[in-house]
C-alpha cells in the first residue's frame, strides 16, 4: 500500500520555543477577535506591535492551507506496487480519510488497506504548509516501519501538481535514502499519486508505487 517508511522528533528546546510561539498566537488571535486596550495587553519587554504582528501572520491559514483543504473526505484507492525495477506489478485497494486539525491549519490523512503478502496496512500521515520556509512539510508514520517519515513539498505553478522530497532510513542499506512523491490533482473528486525511490540492490531509481484516488460521497465534491 501507501508508504514503507515514514520526521524525527525535534529536541525539547525546539519543543519549548513552538509551545512558546504557539502561546503567543493564541493570545494575538484572541486579540484580533476582540482588541484589549492597552491596559489589558502587555508586550513582552523589546517587543513592538509589528513584532505580535509578524507573529500573528506566522501562524495564520492562507491559500496554500486552503490548497490542503480541498483533499478533505473519504478517498477510494486503487494502488499498484512494483518491488523491484521490471518485478510484476501488486495491484491492492484501500481508503484514505483526509481531515482537517488546528482549526485548519493541517490536514491528518488516516489510509487502511491490505498489503498483499504482508497483511494488513494502517497509515498516519499529517500535512501542513509552512508560511515562514513557504514550503510544505508532511510526517508518515505506519504499521510496517518504526520509522518516521517527513518530507517538505513545492507546488507547481499550474496548482495541481504537488512534488514531494521525503527522507527515510533504508532497512536493507542502512542509510539515509530520499523518496519523491509526485500528487497529482486530475479532477474535483480524482487525483493520483506516484512514488519513486532507489532501488537498494542496483542503485537506480525506479517507480515503486501508483495510486489511484476517488472521493466517496459528497464531500468537498462541490
Amino acid at each position: 500500500m501507501n508508504r514503507l517508511n515514514r520526521f524525527a522528533l525535534t529536541g525539547a528546546a525546539a519543543l519549548a520555543f513552538a509551545a512558546g510561539a504557539s502561546l503567543l498566537v493564541s493570545v494575538t488571535t484572541a486579540v484580533a477577535e476582540e482588541p484589549p486596550s492597552n491596559q489589558d495587553m502587555q508586550l513582552p519587554p523589546g517587543w513592538t506591535p509589528e513584532d505580535m504582528q509578524k507573529m500573528m501572520e506566522a501562524g495564520t491559514p492562507g491559500e496554500m492551507h486552503k490548497f490542503l483543504a480541498e483533499s478533505i473526505g473519504t478517498w477510494r484507492a486503487e494502488t499498484t506496487m512494483w518491488m523491484a525495477p521490471g518485478a510484476e506489478p501488486i495491484k491492492s485497494t484501500g481508503t484514505s480519510k483526509a481531515s482537517p486539525m488546528m482549526d485548519g491549519r493541517y490536514i491528518k490523512v488516516e489510509m487502511s488497506g491490505e498489503m498483499p503478502g504482508m497483511g494488513m496496512y494502517n497509515g498516519f500521515g499529517i500535512y501542513g504548509f509552512n508560511n515562514l520556509t513557504e514550503q510544505f512539510e508532511s510526517t508518515w508514520i505506519d504499521n510496517h516501519s518504526t520509522g518516521m517519515m517527513r518530507g517538505d513539498g513545492e507546488l507547481a505553478s499550474d496548482g495541481t501538481t504537488l512534488t514531494w522530497t521525503y527522507n527515510y532510513m533504508c532497512p536493507l542499506t542502512d542509510k539515509p535514502c530520499v523518496m519523491r512523491e509526485i500528487e497529482r490533482v486530475t479532477g474535483k473528486n480524482t487525483k493520483t499519486l506516484e512514488m519513486h525511490g532507489t532501488d537498494p540492490k542496483s542503485g537506480k531509481e525506479y517507480k515503486m508505487m501508483e495510486i489511484k484516488f476517488t472521493r466517496v460521497g459528497s464531500e468537498r465534491a462541490s
